[in-house]
């Protein structure tokens, strides 16, 4: 006559919860997943992601940073009180696109890469430093113009905008920064200490054998 077999303890059955590994000491410890995707094609997500962020965040800083306005006169071009003030305008416009860039696709790819370990952090604060030098280069290609042969053409009493470009390196920095901490935000608030699996019959109980 044949008996139903019965399950052994730390083997699957369908339709059960997930898997756990048997500690030596009888207390079931979580199977570690394995990431989906290999390092090479996730670097190259992550590359693909900050090429095309950093393209719309070159367009946006070209289209719109605030320039300032010289006025043509006999002597050249001359900024008044009011347009000083936008002097580093395409300075904040660039800090505040890639700090928000930064953030949110940093954020993202982070939380895509949780489990691939600290090196993801690397990996996605690099990538936006990717973005930030392609958001540089397409905002010079679509709105540097230089002033000087503007100036040799315009008559006075003209506005000419000056061009557009960054004054020191700092804003670049923004990018990193906003991916950074998008990393941090998400790692500190994803932190979990390992699960324990929790039964109506302890898990020690049922791997010890029994004493009569």
């Amino acid at each position: 006559m044949s008996h139903p077999v019965q399950p052994q303890p730390g083997h699957y059955q369908p339709g059960q919860p997930a898997p756990y590994s048997q500690h030596p000491f009888g207390v079931p410890m979580p199977v570690v997943q394995e990431p989906k995707l290999p390092w090479g094609k996730a670097i190259a997500v992550i590359v693909a992601a900050f090429l095309v962020a950093g393209v719309i965040g070159g367009w946006a800083w070209q289209q719109f940073a605030p320039l300032a306005q010289y006025t043509v006169d006999e002597n050249g071009g001359s900024l008044g009180e009011e347009q000083m003030t936008k002097v580093f305008g395409p300075d904040g416009a660039f800090t505040s696109i890639g700090f928000l860039a930064g953030l949110v696709l940093g954020g993202l790819l982070f939380w895509w890469l949780r489990n691939y370990g600290p090196w993801s952090v690397g990996i996605v604060v690099l990538g936006s430093a990717l973005g930030a030098g392609i958001a540089w280069g397409v905002g010079m290609l679509l709105g540097h113009d230089p002033l000087q042969p503007r100036l040799e053409t315009a008559r006075p009493g003209d506005l000419l905008a000056a061009p557009l470009e960054l004054h020191t390196w700092t804003p670049l920095a923004s990018w990193l920064v906003g991916a950074a901490l998008a990393s941090a935000i998400i790692a500190a608030l994803t932190w979990r200490s390992e699960p324990i699996a929790t039964g109506s019959t302890p898990a020690a109980s049922e791997s010890s054998p029994q004493v009569h």
